[in-house]
């Protein structure tokens, strides 16, 4: 039996479990007190960080890795768009360029450097450019989710949570609806579930 190391409010664990539960990929769920992270993670993956799935011996720690392995097993909808090159760099600006703003906005008190407005301001940026994706349809690359909706929601859900008044009021009206589309879906709510 597949087993994933997670831990629920961690966006890099959130989509491995989505990629997970819509390839219908049979996993045991372990839920991981950050405190108190079970020695039987920690000896096949020493880092310490969720996710991380045990796929019948084969240990792998990283989210993005968790969810290809999980669509090469099945991918229904096609969320791999056929090795749409356009996943990977929406991908690689949201974990590296992204995740830092968001990180600096979220723990403005630990980056005394600026303030918070500053660093939401950069992290918006990100969210201008979804926001043109979506201009002329509901996701963010085609007429349907894809793994670049999946791995950036998370991050996305989390930015809009920080302030979620501000983020109301913003013009991004679009990412707005898509992020709602996809925290009142079943797979989010399900992956959610306590």
């Amino acid at each position: 039996m597949n087993k994933l190391y997670s831990f629920r409010r961690c966006p890099y664990a959130m989509r491995a479990r989505m990629a997970l539960r819509y390839s219908g990929v049979p996993v045991e769920m372990v839920e991981v007190s950050l405190k108190a992270k079970p020695p039987e993670m920690l000896a096949i993956s020493p880092k310490g960080t969720v996710p991380v799935l045990d796929a019948g011996g084969r240990v792998i720690d990283e989210s993005l890795e968790i969810m290809h392995w999980a669509l090469a097993q099945n991918d229904p909808q096609g969320w791999l768009l056929e090795g749409d090159a356009r996943i990977a760099e929406l991908i690689e600006a949201n974990d590296q360029g992204f995740k830092v703003h968001l990180n600096r906005y979220k723990y403005a008190e630990r980056y005394p450097e600026q303030p918070m407005e500053v660093y939401r301001a950069e992290g918006a940026v990100f969210l201008q450019r979804l926001e043109a994706l979506l201009k002329d349809r509901d996701y963010l690359l085609t007429d349907h989710p894809s793994l670049a909706d999946i791995a950036l929601l998370p991050f996305v859900r989390q930015f809009a949570h920080v302030d979620r008044e501000w983020f109301a009021q913003t013009p991004y009206v679009r990412l707005q609806v898509w992020l709602q589309r996809f925290l009142e879906s079943e797979l989010f709510t399900s992956i959610m579930k306590k």
